[in-house]
């Protein structure tokens, strides 16, 4: 359970980070961050394996590439969810989910087990 909120703690921080530094990223305050982060999560939970299923001809051909597509769609469905939340275009929605997506991954391996056993 302390995993799951220091990695949702870590989403609403990065959320912080990308309205501070990345034009067309803007988040108000951090309650707005907060709700912000849950909508990603069920928005990721629900909506995205249907649109991954759906487009992943097109994540195979482009090598990917599309996969960082599907996720800026999906940061710009959140900002028109969660008032106070905006995303101004393609190009923010894009750097913000390559820096969403090497944040989730730095994450992922700083928290998997090496799969050798702890005697």
């Amino acid at each position: 359970m302390a995993k799951i909120l220091l990695h949702f703690a870590i989403v609403v921080g990065t959320f912080l980070l990308l309205a501070r530094y990345l034009p067309g990223f803007y988040v108000p305050d951090i309650g707005t961050a907060i709700l912000a982060a849950l909508v990603l999560g069920l928005v990721n939970a629900t909506i995205a394996p249907v649109l991954t299923f759906l487009s992943f001809p097109l994540i195979v051909v482009s090598l990917g590439v599309f996969w960082f597509v599907l996720n800026a769609a999906l940061l710009i469905l959140v900002a028109f969810i969660v008032p106070g939340f905006a995303i101004n275009g393609w190009a923010p929605a894009l750097i913000g989910a390559v820096i969403l997506a090497a944040v989730n991954l730095v994450w992922k391996r700083a928290t998997a087990s090496s799969g050798k056993s702890r005697d």
